[in-house]
C-alpha cells in the first residue's frame, strides 16, 4: 500500500471505475449483500451496547476504578471517531467492499484480544483496535447500501440499515444481561467471533465491487484529521464529565487549531479527505446539520432520562432500563414504513415531521404529572422514538444522494460523523445543564431536547421552500 500513500494535496487523478452495477443489485444477490452489511453493522453496534452494560463487572474483575473503566468505552469511541474520515477516503480509493472486509477481520481479531485481556491497558488497547475495525465498517456501510440498491429503492436500504442499528441498541442490554448471568464478561466479546465469521463469509461472497479512485491517499490530511477530532473528543468528554477545566480547554483549543488547519488544506484538494467539497453543496450541508441537531436532541433525552427516572420518579435500575426500551423498539417498528416513505417523499418533509414528533414526545415527558404510571411514560417515549425513526433514514438518504456517486465514500463517512458529533455535544450539554441548573436538571434537559428537535425540524423544513428542492447528484 505504500505506493498509494502520499502527502501530496494536489487535485486527484482521474478515477478508475470498478465493474460496479450503477443500478444496484437485484433478487437474491441484493439480499445476500445486504445481509453482509446488516451483520457487520449489528456486530459494531451490539458490541458497544453490551460492553457498556458489562462495565461494572469488567472494572471489578480487572481491578480498576469505575472512573478508569470508562476508557473501555471511550477507547472504542475515540478510535472509531478518528478513523471514520480517513477510512471513508481510503474506501473511495481502494473500494468500500474491500475496506468492509478488512474491518471485519480486524474486528474479529480485536474481539479475541479483548476476551484475552487481563488489565485495563491491555483491554483499552484491544478496544482501540476494535474501534478501528468498527470505523472501517461504519465509514463505508452507507456507500455500500447505495451500491446495492437501485436509486428508486435506496430509502428502503437505508431504513433497513437504521433498523439494524436500532436492533443492536435494543438487544445489547438484554444479551449482555443474559451472558453475564451464565458466564464471565469475556464472553460478551467472544460471541463476536461466530457473528463476525458469518458476516465475513457473506462479505467475501456477496458484496459488489465498488468504484475505485486513482488518486493517492493523503496521509498528512489523515494525520491532521486525527489530531483535530481526537483532542476535541477527549476535551469535550472531559468537560462533560467535569474533568479539569484547564486541560479540557487546552485539548479543545488544540483540536480546533488542527481542524482549522485541516479545513484550509482541504480547500485546495479536488476530492478531499474532509469533504469540504460536499459541505459546499447546500443539500448536503443542510442534511448534515440536521443530523447533528437530531442526535443532540436524542442524547439530551437518552442521558438525562435515567437520572429522571431514578432520582425524580424513584424507579429502580431495572425499571429504568425497561422504561427506556420503547425508544429503540419504536424505531424498529416504524423502520419498514419509513423505508417505503423515504423513496416517495422528500427528506425535507419526512425529517421535519419526524423531528417535530420527537420534540412533542420530549415536551410531553417534560410536562408529565408528578407521579406518572409506567404506561404514561412508555407511550410518550414510544412517540418520541417513532419520530426519531422517521427523521433518521430520510435525512441519511438525503446526505447520500446529494453527493456524486464517486463521492459516496465521503458522504458515507460523514453520516456517522454527524451522529458522533451530535452525541458528544449532547453529552456536554447534559453536563452543563446538570452543573448550572441542579434543581430539576433532567426535566430541563428534556425541554432543551425539545427545543433542539424543533430547531432541526425548522431547518429541515427549509428544504421545502421554492428554489431549495434537493437534487440527486449524478
Amino acid at each position: 500500500m505504500s505506493s498509494a500513500i502520499s502527502e501530496d494535496p494536489r487535485p486527484s487523478a482521474p478515477r478508475l471505475e470498478a465493474p460496479a452495477r450503477t443500478d444496484g443489485l437485484h433478487g437474491r444477490a441484493r439480499q445476500r449483500a445486504m445481509l453482509a452489511i446488516a451483520l457487520s453493522v449489528l456486530l459494531s453496534t451490539l458490541d458497544y451496547a453490551v460492553a457498556n452494560v458489562a462495565l461494572p463487572t469488567i472494572a471489578h474483575d480487572i481491578h480498576c476504578t469505575a472512573a478508569d473503566s470508562i476508557w473501555v468505552i471511550n477507547a472504542y469511541q475515540l478510535a472509531t471517531l478518528i478513523g471514520l474520515l480517513p477510512l471513508a477516503s481510503l474506501g473511495e480509493i481502494r473500494g468500500q467492499d474491500r475496506i468492509c472486509r478488512i474491518g471485519l477481520m480486524v474486528f474479529i481479531v480485536a474481539s479475541a484480544l479483548c476476551a484475552a485481556s487481563d488489565s485495563l491497558p491491555e483491554l483499552a488497547a484491544a478496544r482501540v483496535l476494535q474501534g478501528l475495525g468498527g470505523a472501517c465498517i461504519m465509514s463505508v456501510n452507507a456507500a455500500l447500501v447505495r451500491a446495492i440498491y437501485p436509486q428508486s429503492l435506496l430509502g428502503r436500504g437505508i431504513a433497513l440499515n437504521g433498523l439494524v442499528v436500532a436492533l443492536g441498541v435494543a438487544l445489547g442490554p438484554t444479551i449482555a444481561s443474559a451472558v453475564l448471568s451464565v458466564a464471565s464478561w469475556r464472553w460478551i466479546f467472544l460471541i463476536n467471533l461466530p457473528l463476525g465469521g458469518a458476516a465475513l463469509v457473506f462479505a467475501f461472497t456477496s458484496l459488489p465491487a465498488t468504484l475505485r479512485g486513482a488518486r493517492r491517499f493523503d496521509l498528512s490530511s489523515a494525520t491532521l484529521s486525527m489530531l483535530a477530532l481526537g483532542p476535541l473528543f477527549i476535551g469535550l468528554d472531559r468537560f462533560a464529565h467535569h474533568g479539569a477545566v484547564g486541560l479540557s480547554l487546552v485539548l479543545i483549543a488544540v483540536g480546533g487549531v488542527c481542524l482549522a488547519w485541516l479545513v484550509r488544506r482541504q480547500l485546495r484538494i479536488g476530492e478531499p479527505l474532509l469533504p469540504v467539497d460536499l459541505l459546499r453543496l447546500g443539500d448536503f450541508r443542510t442534511a448534515f446539520t440536521v443530523g447533528i441537531l437530531g442526535f443532540i436532541a436524542s442524547n439530551l433525552f437518552i442521558i438525562a432520562m435515567p437520572f429522571f427516572f431514578e432520582m425524580n420518579l424513584h424507579r429502580s435500575a431495572v425499571q429504568t432500563g425497561l422504561l427506556i426500551t420503547p425508544w429503540p423498539l419504536a424505531i424498529v417498528a416504524i423502520s419498514p414504513l419509513v423505508g417505503r416513505l423515504a423513496d416517495r417523499h422528500s427528506a425535507g418533509f419526512l425529517s421535519s415531521v419526524g423531528l417535530l414528533i420527537a420534540a412533542i414526545g420530549f415536551t410531553l415527558l417534560w410536562q408529565m404529572p408528578a407521579a406518572p404510571s409506567d404506561f404514561d411514560i412508555a407511550w410518550r417515549i414510544a412517540l418520541a422514538g417513532s419520530g426519531f425513526g422517521l427523521f433518521q433514514a430520510p435525512n441519511n438518504r438525503a446526505m447520500l444522494t446529494a453527493a456524486p456517486m464517486h463521492r459516496s465514500g465521503g458522504a458515507s463517512g460523514m453520516i456517522p460523523v454527524a451522529r458522533l458529533l451530535g452525541q458528544t455535544i449532547g453529552a456536554m450539554l447534559v453536563a452543563l445543564v446538570f452543573g448550572l441548573l441542579p434543581v430539576e436538571s433532567a426535566r430541563h434537559c428534556l425541554a432543551f431536547g425539545a427545543l433542539v428537535g424543533m430547531t432541526g425540524a425548522v431547518l429541515s423544513a427549509a428544504r421545502l421552500l421554492p428554489g431549495t428542492r434537493p437534487r440527486s447528484a449524478a
